[in-house]
């Protein structure tokens, strides 16, 4: 199995900054996809940033371009989110998120953290 742990969420005025991180442990070969997602009560899911080692590139909402940044340590299996310039509708729970090959003969499944609550209110 693996495990996702988030921490780095709380409250913030807006304009100010928060940075989200995601450790991965457990039984890992290889992970591609690292990112963050987030949900508001009553709409779904939606990517936030995503790092993905197949294709090497990342993928940011729209919303979020130029304010949020995505790093990754692959020696240390984790994920990060800078989010600057935070805005009131930033605000909701954000999950991590990987794809993870447990050993080389499987095929790679996704898992998620339990979840950080960001709130941006003044």
């Amino acid at each position: 199995q693996v495990q996702l742990v988030e921490s780095g969420g709380g409250l913030v005025q807006p304009g100010g900054s928060l940075r989200l991180s995601c450790a991965a442990s457990g039984s890992i070969y290889s992970i591609n996809v690292m990112g963050w997602y987030r949900q508001v009560p009553g709409k779904q899911r939606e990517l936030v940033a995503a790092d993905i080692t197949r294709g090497g590139r990342t993928d940011y909402a729209d919303s979020v371009k130029g304010r949020f940044t995505i790093s990754r340590d692959n020696a240390k299996k984790s994920v990060y989110l800078q989010m600057n310039s935070l805005k009131p509708e930033d605000t909701a729970v954000y999950y991590c998120h990987a794809t993870v090959r447990s050993n080389w003969r499987d095929s790679f499944a996704a898992y998620w953290g339990q979840g950080t609550q960001v709130t941006v209110s003044s």
